[in-house]
């Protein structure tokens, strides 16, 4: 049997079984996605090149005067904030939902540098060109990391910041060997819904699983799918590399805002623990123990715990979540 035959025969057996999951095939920018507000494109310049960051900026019918910004994770995009905007809008809260480059309906870039640094002013610069003059900010897993960056970079725009199952709340680069860039793109190109469904099931959803869940597993899967999902896996490869090699834990305490986290304590995500023992593993990921650790390194933070919630509260228990977040949100 050739090489070329093995291959393509492997190809037509993983899209067949992602047929079966009912997995998809998405475009590259997610132009056959529906959001659920209206997307607008943000169009600057970074790194000697044009790029489009795609953005949902949503008012409120009878505003309160202040506006929030949610930032997604690495695995997600605005689109999962759904029922968070809702809610915010209800309340009277202006609501900006960015697409981070490299993820969304944002521009896939051939050549990028990823830091945290640099997305932080991307979305910066976003809020400028809307006039908005202060948000609040709220960040999910990566997201949050990049919470924690802009809050640092700009605390006289961030009015608020709230961590929500933020990753990075422990330097994992201390504790997995050294993943090139190379290494995590081969890893992004073996991904299916099987495999992203795994490990969701098992770090975010305590071995959980439903239609709901499922519906971030299938956009993720639906890439895969897509011709040009190594340009895809090239930029997931490069966030992967700036989350690991560009932590925000050491800084907590330079923190100069508000600052709320709420922490779904089931949650175990941790990059890289397949990498390592059991033993070693099984310190990785202990938001029970990070969140009030984390509490403890901000100045003046607070801590809102939920108990038998993982790593997405706001889409597996929406009421936990959003109660205290609207609660602080008023202070």
């Amino acid at each position: 049997m050739s090489k070329l035959f093995l291959i393509v025969s492997l190809v037509l057996i993983n899209v067949g079984l992602q047929a079966q999951e009912k997995v998809k095939a998405l475009d590259i920018d997610l132009e056959n996605y529906e959001y659920p507000f209206q997307v607008e494109d943000f169009n600057f310049q970074a790194q000697q090149q044009n790029l489009a960051m795609a953005y949902m900026y949503v008012k409120a019918e009878e505003p309160n005067g202040k506006t929030i910004t949610l930032l997604h994770g690495k695995n997600f995009n605005g689109a999962y904030w759904e029922t968070t905007i809702e809610a915010l809008l209800a309340e009277g809260y202006n609501v900006l939902v960015p697409d981070q480059i490299g993820f969304g309906k944002s521009d896939k870039p051939e050549y990028f540098q990823y830091t945290f640094q640099q997305l932080a002013l991307n979305t910066k610069q976003l809020i400028d060109s809307l006039g908005i003059e202060q948000t609040a900010v709220l960040g999910h897993s990566m997201g949050g990391m990049l919470a924690t960056r802009f809050a640092l970079m700009y605390p006289e725009t961030t009015s608020q910041l709230i961590l929500l199952n933020p990753i990075g709340l422990e330097d994992w680069k201390l504790k997995i060997p050294y993943q090139s860039v190379d290494q995590w793109y081969k890893n992004e190109l073996e991904q299916d819904y099987r495999s992203i469904k795994s490990y969701q099931q098992e770090n975010y959803y305590d071995g959980e699983w439903n239609e709901e869940y499922a519906e971030w597993a299938k956009l993720l899967a639906g890439w895969t799918l897509n011709e040009n999902y190594p340009l895809i896996a090239w930029n997931a490869a490069l966030t992967y590399d700036m989350v690991l090699t560009q932590p925000v834990v050491y800084e907590f305490s330079e923190l100069e805002v508000p600052t709320l986290l709420i922490i779904g304590t089931r949650d175990r995500t941790a990059l890289g623990k397949n990498l390592v023992s059991e033993e070693v593993k099984a310190t990785m990921g202990r938001y029970d123990q990070l969140g009030k650790i984390t509490r403890d390194r901000i100045p003046d933070a607070k801590l809102v715990e939920l108990k038998d919630t993982g790593h997405l509260p706001h889409i597996e228990a929406f009421e936990k979540f959003i109660s205290p977040l609207l609660e602080y949100l008023k202070n």
